[in-house]
């Protein structure tokens, strides 16, 4: 078909808005990356825009990676992601599966609480005094429980099951299945794209998360990474990085330390969103919220 003027006009309008916005969205993150790989001294002196590296050095790189505070927010991290992913996860998939069905009583009602929470809830203290009465303050399990599910994910996987047909679920327990075994057995596997955008959601919230472990945990050996990296850029803690730099190189190659952090923290989740990226539109509009 022979398209028009306007059509034309339009869809070239779109191309460039949106070249415009992709170029927005990426230019902070070339300007960390540039920033950290360029020569120290002319980094300091910089001002306004950077389009390419100014001498190339690592030495910032090699600086975050000997200080074993970064190594040891890596682990913790890795482990915080990885057991609340699962955690969360499971929770959700079990709650999504009992509001799910059609002979489960009382669920409007409990779907209205969990709603409920979405817009109020008892706030920062209230939530201090249950964690500490609780025994879970300064210890992991404070930043994997609190957060074993969200209620905008359920609501989104909820959906997302109840668009599996129901008769795979009788002819299921004629076979003589039990719950799980539809949960696990018919309905997951059929839902994975939704799983999948789940579990990046809560992965990305956990890398992300820093705000609970600064309240929660006072043991500097439990910190996540984004709680070392919050010290690296706002308390300027980088001298312990620097023992064997000279006095005048330590403002430049600390201004570098703090870019080196920030790329180190973004890299590993960055590589994660390629793999789940052929789910994500897909399961995002399997589990919309239908009206």
């Amino acid at each position: 078909m022979k398209r028009s003027f306007g059509e034309r006009l339009f869809d070239g309008s779109n191309v460039v808005l949106m070249l415009l916005l992709s170029a927005v969205t990426l230019y902070p993150f070339l300007y960390v990356l540039i920033a950290s790989i360029s020569d120290p001294a002319w980094v300091v002196k910089m001002r306004g825009l950077i389009w390419y590296p100014h001498g190339f050095s690592l030495d910032s790189y090699k600086l975050v990676f000997d200080n074993p505070a970064i190594l040891t927010g890596y682990g913790n991290t890795l482990l915080y992601v990885v057991a609340g992913t699962a955690l969360n996860i499971l929770m959700t998939s079990l709650g999504a599966y009992a509001l799910s069905r059609q002979s489960v009583k009382w669920k409007n009602p409990v779907m209205f609480m969990i709603v409920f929470t979405m817009f109020f809830n008892g706030g920062l203290i209230p939530t201090y005094l249950l964690i500490n009465n609780l025994g879970m303050l300064d210890s992991r399990w404070a930043l994997i429980i609190p957060s074993a599910m969200s209620a905008y994910n359920l609501i989104i996987m909820r959906t997302a099951f109840q668009s599996v047909p129901i008769s795979l679920e009788e002819s299921a327990k004629l076979d003589g299945a039990n719950d799980f075994t539809v949960l696990f057995r018919i309905i997951l596997p059929l839902s994975m794209p939704v799983v999948a955008v789940m579990i990046l959601f809560y992965g990305v919230s956990h890398w992300n998360s820093w705000f609970n472990a600064l309240i929660y945990l006072r043991t500097r050996e439990l910190y996540p990474l984004q709680l070392i990296l919050r010290e690296i850029l706002i308390t300027n803690s980088t001298d312990s990085m620097m023992t064997g730099v000279g006095g005048a190189d330590k403002m430049p190659i600390g201004e570098t330390i703090k870019y080196a952090a920030i790329i180190v923290a973004t890299v590993p989740i960055l590589l994660l969103y390629p793999f789940l990226q052929k789910y994500f539109v897909k399961g995002v509009m399997i589990g919309a919220v239908k009206g």
